[in-house]
């Protein structure tokens, strides 16, 4: 209802109605960008820059950039704040050694603030960047404080591959699976006790939420912590539909249907056969669509694809559903399909897609599976998640000491 509280608070709003206690008297860097706001749409940078006895003395973006308005990959430098003047360290640059944070970017520091929200996704990357700063901090013997988000997936349900040796990336800078089932103040916590971090760690717990709620449950407002997240639901197919970032198809980028959206204009025969062969896929429905994307790959080309369309979002499973869409993709048109082998997130090998998964397992199986012409996609899939159940259920016992929040674990 308009006008009513949310139902959750966040780590913010707990500061802020502590006013500020965890901040006072020290100097503090903020890591944050569009999403960082309380209940009442007041954004961090400015409830800090004016809280009393708290001095806000440097601001540091994400990819996308402080607030927002960069596209995925794209270089943002550093510089200062137009709204309060103050320095911004950029965390996501032209290369490799923009990721973290200097020394020097730290120097004169107390205490870190990290406040951006996360979707659920291993391969997005603001825990990412949150590691690498808690390194730095660690390093800098600097404190970090999180304020904590809920996990829009909820925080019951682990699903994927982990990351495997030789495949860390900025999509995979800590061995998890794809849907990992915590927040990002949990999996603080975790990064800090598995790596052994000499580090000053404090979370400012949500209130109100629990491990079974959904981002809509929470009655909070969605305000989108990336260009190609506008919605809540977008959230819930991206960690399957990330995958065709790894890929020549175009995932949906340039349309108002981000990662929802995805195809190329070879498939419009095909995309029929998928709905066909998609149909009985727990808690969504599919539909054939064209879209022409405006900018990205394949901008001003009509494709063709297939819709997911969730239904019901806690018995749908973005990463199966791409998975087998990605399969029939693939064996739709294998000569004009390919496999991105551009540079992604400054690595050029092993290619996108083996950093996505973790490993080259579920690349070779899809490029296997799409050489029998009798497959039984449903068996498929569940012998590749078979494979990663091992790792799953090792996930969910090592995450336990991390876990902040009730529910099922």
């Amino acid at each position: 209802m308009i006008g009513e509280s949310p139902r959750v608070a966040t780590g913010l709003d707990s500061l802020v109605e502590g006013r500020f206690a965890r901040l006072r008297g020290r100097k503090v860097g903020l890591i944050a960008n569009q999403s960082a706001v309380d209940r009442r749409y007041r954004h961090a940078i400015d409830l800090l820059h004016d809280a009393p006895g708290v001095e806000l003395a440097r601001l540091f973006g994400p990819e996308h950039g402080l607030r927002g308005e960069a596209q995925d990959m794209e270089g943002v430098g550093s510089g200062s704040d137009r709204r309060t003047g103050l320095p911004v360290v950029s965390l996501y640059g032209e290369g490799p050694e923009s990721l973290s944070p200097g020394r020097e970017d730290l120097a004169g520091l107390d205490l870190i603030v990290f406040d951006v929200q996360d979707v659920g996704a291993r391969y997005y990357t603001f825990a990412a960047s949150m590691f690498y700063a808690m390194e730095a901090a660690s390093r800098a013997g600097c404190g970090f404080l999180v304020l904590d988000r809920p996990n829009p997936l909820g925080g019951a349900v682990v699903e994927g591959p982990t990351v495997g040796s030789g495949f860390e990336s900025f999509v995979g800078a800590y061995p998890m699976p794809i849907r990992h089932g915590m927040t990002i103040g949990e999996l603080a916590r975790l990064y800090r006790d598995e790596r052994r971090l000499d580090l000053d760690l404090d979370v400012a717990p949500c209130s109100g939420w629990t491990r079974d709620q959904l981002w809509d449950e929470t009655g909070l407002a969605w305000i989108p912590p990336s260009p190609n997240m506008p919605t809540a639901g977008t959230a819930v197919v991206y960690p399957g539909a990330c995958l065709i970032e790894g890929t020549n198809l175009s995932e949906g980028r340039g349309t108002t249907r981000p990662f929802e959206f995805w195809g190329a204009p070879w498939l419009e025969e095909a995309s029929y056969q998928m709905v066909e062969e998609m149909s009985g896929q727990p808690g969504a429905g599919f539909r054939p669509i064209a879209f022409r994307p405006k900018f990205q790959k394949l901008a001003g080309e009509t494709c063709f694809g297939v819709q997911p369309v969730v239904e019901d979002p806690r018995a749908f499973s973005g990463l199966e559903t791409y998975l087998k869409l990605l399969l029939l993709a693939v064996r739709a048109d294998p000569g004009r399909f390919s496999w991105r082998t551009e540079p992604y997130e400054f690595i050029r090998s092993p290619i996108a897609i083996d950093l996505l998964f973790g490993s080259a397992l579920e690349r070779e199986a899809i490029e296997q599976a799409a050489r029998e012409p009798d497959l039984d996609l449903e068996q498929w899939c569940l012998a590749l998640k078979a494979r990663w159940g091992e790792d799953s259920r090792s996930f969910v016992e090592r995450r336990g000491p991390a876990l902040l929040y009730e529910g099922s674990n």
